[in-house]
């Protein structure tokens, strides 16, 4: 059994992968790490092996426990990979990017892949069929928007994510609301159309956090996995370890 764990800003994931299938997963935050591993391991005694990938600030002290109770690997560009890394700045690819394009060599190999996960920031990341990751793009997401609104004017005010009436905003929280999601959809729907005018057979992939709220909204055609990062770490746990 495998154990991942993929760390957030605020919130960290914990799966657990039997022979490859995701069997249960829980969320907590990261203030409550040691009581949450403690927890897993408990319930699934059965687990041998466990990889981490953090894009927030899991402490060093957090890691070393860990490493007293469990094989652990930290995820870095320096893990064997599964496909050649061709972005400029290799080290400074997030883990949570290589982690999605790990998981779209496994399921999608050999294809042309645009992943887009929809988080905090929404990132683009392309890998074609030579295996080979190219790179992408990164803009905010649709909680910054609402955010950034807010804290950098001075009467905005701060809203719930809310799919907006009508894209003609007949008062201020429906300007907002429409600006903030129909931008993000125009976005989303526009780089997979000029990626599709680019590469041919492209398959798409959304994933991350605003999965749920985007995917039946958008015009083309995807694949929606909300588990897409989980899959791809235990991709490179198995592939580091077998």
């Amino acid at each position: 059994m495998n154990l991942i764990i993929d760390v957030g800003n605020t919130y960290v994931k914990f799966a657990v992968f039997n022979f490859g299938k995701l069997e249960d997963k829980i969320v907590g935050e990261i203030v409550d790490f040691d009581a949450l591993v403690a927890n897993v391991l408990n319930t699934y005694p059965k687990i041998d092996q466990a990889i981490v990938s953090s894009v927030g600030k899991l402490g060093k002290s957090h890691i070393k426990r860990l490493q007293n109770k469990i094989k652990l690997l930290e995820l870095s560009h320096k893990l064997l990979l599964p496909f050649k890394n061709l972005y400029a700045t290799p080290t400074t690819l997030g883990v949570d990017r290589i982690a999605l394009v790990s998981a779209s060599v496994e399921q999608f190999p050999d294809s042309n892949v645009l992943i887009i996960d929809a988080g905090t920031c929404i990132t683009y990341d392309f890998i074609n069929t030579n295996n080979e990751y190219i790179g992408g793009a990164i803009s905010p997401g649709i909680r910054l928007r609402y955010r950034a609104l807010n804290d950098l004017t001075a009467n905005l005010p701060l809203l719930e994510t809310q799919v907006p009436e009508d894209i003609l905003g007949n008062s201020t929280q429906n300007a907002i609301h429409s600006g903030v999601v129909f931008g993000v959809l125009k976005e989303i729907d526009g780089v997979i159309e000029d990626y599709i005018n680019k590469y041919s057979g492209l398959t798409v992939i959304l994933t991350g956090g605003d999965t749920k709220f985007l995917s039946n909204q958008l015009k083309n055609s995807i694949f929606a996995n909300s588990n897409f990062l989980l899959e791809g770490l235990n991709f490179i746990l198995e592939y580091n370890t077998h």
